[in-house]
Order: structure tokens, then C-alpha cells, then sequence
């Protein structure tokens, strides 16, 4: 991206290692005394950017190398500078914008830095980058989710605490600090009754009159959760069919180790007994086949089918031009539900795929093939599964 752009903006959650990644990588690739990291959480950097930003930038721009701007959305008026900067013909420097908070850096990336900028989005652990080669860690990638701290804990006692402590820190602290001014106890309310409905589809009003608040409060506390890449929203995908659809979205919250601990799913608690445990590979699923295409370089838009009759298929995507619709099941031994032969023949789709528990990849009929959730781990051969021309029926 660096080849292409002047500047290249990574955002993430919080916790994800966008500085670990940029300062492993980047500042090997430039070079010690090429690579120069504003990180505006410590007052120092914030000072000095703030005090006189295009004076200190300008000092480093005119030197080849890589500047690097940490938590960016605590000084969304630096983009001005950064814009008059990247187009100074005397630049030898480029860019790299981090940032936890997307719907700040986003929009103020998309006013001020048009064209100018590359956008990365940085996940937790997936399954091809957490050593999640085999059965027992992929369980563990699940269980714990893909923070790495949670992730790389010693073990599932200290994962638990993390993952608490990151729950409460990010409702003290965070959330405030972004226009949520509920207290933190209705909060931490507020998002267990979004675990408790993951994997559903997203009922605002029932949401507002839990928490007493208006139902367009609750949009703009999704849209907080959401731009924080807590939650995803997945919107439906919808026809004019002649049968009626469901125009909801399902909302999902995106790291299954946050999910099990505003579930309570503790270290001692069987995840495979709990009620939950379907919704909770579902949305773990989703995740890592959005993540895995976005590995392979593609950018499917995903959504979901579901009739008022009941028929559903769990994940449709957009790549390359196609409408490849996805089941998702935990057992080894899948089978063409109804719900999903029919979304088939009423979207008109060639070819259908189900994700399973087991190890193998074989065909359930001429246009269904089932694939083990293993495949994941191979983005390339994730994508390429996907895209090979279905087999044609005698």
C-alpha cells in the first residue's frame, strides 16, 4: 500500500497490535533512523504535535522514510496538516495513520485525505495467523478469541481476567470518551443484552426499552460499537421475489472471547454445553471467512437470506461478481437444508458451500460442496475453493 499511496491509514480495535505490526515490520523494513512513531497517547508526542504539528513534521518529511502517527483519533485536526504536507512537492517522507476509532478516522480521512490514502483493516488473530493449524487450537482461537494477549495467555484463567479487564476499560474509558454517556454499569448492561441476542436479528426497539432510552439513542450507540469494531451489524440481503424477506439486520459481536466473557462462558464452563454455543461459532465463522478473503486480497460484501417462512442461509457474500451463499454448521456430517436449497433456486445461484466441524471437503450434490472449517487457515486456498467452476450435473 505504501507503494501506491503517499499514506496509509490501519485501523482496528483496540488491543489488535496495529503499533506491535507497524513497529515489527516497518521500522525493520525503513530502518532505524528512517522510521519516526507520534504516539498520541503519551503526552509528550501529543504536546509536541499539538504545540506546532507542521513544523515537526516538516522537519521529518524532508528525510526518505516512514511517519508513523499512533491513535490519531485523539487529534483528528492533524489530518489538515497531514493533507498540505503529503502534497508538498519537497516530501521524501510517507505516512502511516493508526487508529482504534474508525467512524472519527474514517470520516475525517474521507474529508481530508480523498485520494491521498490507503485504508488497512486490522483484525484480531485469524485462524491463519494464530498457529490455528489444527483442531485443539482453532478451539482455543474460539474459546479465547483473537485479542493476544487473550489469545497468547499462559492459561484460560489468565485469558478470562484480560478479557474482563479489557470489557471494563473499554466501558470506563473508551465508550465515554466517545459520546456514550450512559454509566458504566448500564453500559456493561447494554452490551451483555447484545451478547445475549448475537447471532439474532437486531430488534432496536427491544434494546431501547430495556435500557429506557429512545430507539434512535440505541442506533447511535451501535454505530459507536460498530465504528469501535465491536459488533457487526450484517445486513440482509433482499429481492423482489414475491415472497417476503426479512429486512433486519443480525448483529454479531466480532471477537468470540469478548462474546464468552459477557456471556459468563468461564474457564470451568463446557463452551460446547452452553446454550449459546451455535450463535457463538456462527459469528466466529463469519469473522474468519471475512478475514480470510481479506488475507487473500479480496473484499467480499457479506450478508444474510431469511424468509418470514423461516428459510435462512447464514452468510451470502459478493466476490468477484458472484453471490456464493454459505451454511455454517459445527458437526461433520452436514446435510442441504431446505431453507438453503430454496434461497439457491430464488437468488438463482450456481453454487452453494457448507462450512463444517470435520476435516474433509466433499460434494453434497452438483452445485453444494462442503468444506472443512479448516480450510481457513489457507486464505488462498480458502479463495480458490470458492472460485473453482462448479461441477457440471449428469
Amino acid at each position: 500500500m505504501l507503494r501506491l499511496f503517499p499514506c496509509v491509514t490501519i485501523l482496528g480495535p483496540r488491543q489488535c497490535a496495529e503499533s506491535t505490526l507497524v513497529r515489527d515490520s516497518l521500522a525493520a523494513t525503513a530502518g532505524r533512523r528512517a522510521f519516526h512513531l507520534f504516539d498520541l497517547e503519551r503526552p509528550s508526542d501529543a504536546a509536541r504535535l499539538a504545540a506546532n504539528a507542521e513544523e515537526d513534521l516538516d522537519l521529518l518529511q524532508q528525510r526518505p522514510g516512514i511517519i508513523c502517527i499512533d491513535e490519531l483519533q485523539r487529534m483528528p485536526a492533524l489530518l489538515t496538516s497531514l493533507r498540505v504536507l503529503i502534497d508538498d512537492p519537497r516530501r521524501r517522507a510517507r505516512y502511516v495513520i493508526l487508529g482504534s476509532a474508525s467512524f472519527e478516522v474514517v470520516k475525517g480521512v474521507s474529508e481530508s485525505l480523498a485520494g491521498r490514502t490507503g485504508s488497512l483493516d486490522l483484525t484480531p488473530f485469524l485462524a491463519s495467523e494464530g498457529g490455528a493449524d489444527s483442531a485443539p487450537k482453532r478451539e482455543v482461537l474460539w474459546s479465547r478469541g483473537g485479542y493476544p494477549p487473550s489469545y497468547l495467555a499462559r492459561n484460560e484463567t489468565d485469558s478470562y481476567r484480560w478479557r474482563e479487564n479489557y470489557i471494563r476499560t473499554f466501558l470506563e474509558r473508551d465508550l465515554p470518551a466517545l459520546g456514550l454517556s450512559l454509566p458504566a454499569a448500564t453500559l456493561h448492561r447494554f452490551w451483555t443484552m447484545l451478547a445475549h441476542v448475537h447471532g439474532g436479528i437486531l430488534n432496536a426497539s427491544e434494546l431501547a426499552a430495556g435500557l429506557s432510552v429512545s430507539s434512535p439513542t440505541i442506533a447511535r450507540y451501535l454505530d459507536i460499537l460498530e465504528g469501535t469494531f465491536m459488533i457487526r451489524r450484517l445486513p440482509p440481503r433482499w429481492e423482489n421475489i414475491g415472497k417476503r424477506l426479512v429486512k433486519a439486520p443480525k448483529v454479531y459481536l466480532r471477537d468470540s472471547g469478548l462474546l464468552h466473557a459477557l456471556l459468563g462462558i468461564a474457564p470451568a464452563t463446557d463452551l460446547r454445553s452452553h446454550p449459546k454455543v451455535g450463535p457463538s461459532f456462527e459469528g466466529w465463522v463469519i469473522e474468519q471467512v471475512l478475514g480470510a478473503l481479506a488475507l487473500a486480497g479480496e473484499s467480499p460484501r457479506p450478508y444474510f437470506w431469511r424468509t418470514h417462512s423461516g428459510a435462512e442461509v447464514d452468510l451470502l457474500i459478493e466476490l468477484r461478481g458472484r453471490v456464493l451463499p454459505i451454511e455454517i454448521k459445527m458437526g461433520a456430517e452436514p446435510q442441504v437444508t431446505r431453507g438453503f436449497k430454496e434461497c439457491m433456486i430464488d437468488l438463482k445461484l450456481p453454487r452453494g458451500f457448507i462450512l463444517h466441524g470435520g476435516a474433509h471437503a466433499f460434494p453434497l450434490s452438483p452445485s453444494v460442496r462442503a468444506l472443512p472449517v479448516s480450510l481457513l487457515a489457507d486464505p488462498a486456498s480458502f479463495r480458490a475453493a470458492l472460485l473453482r467452476a462448479p461441477s457440471r450435473s449428469k
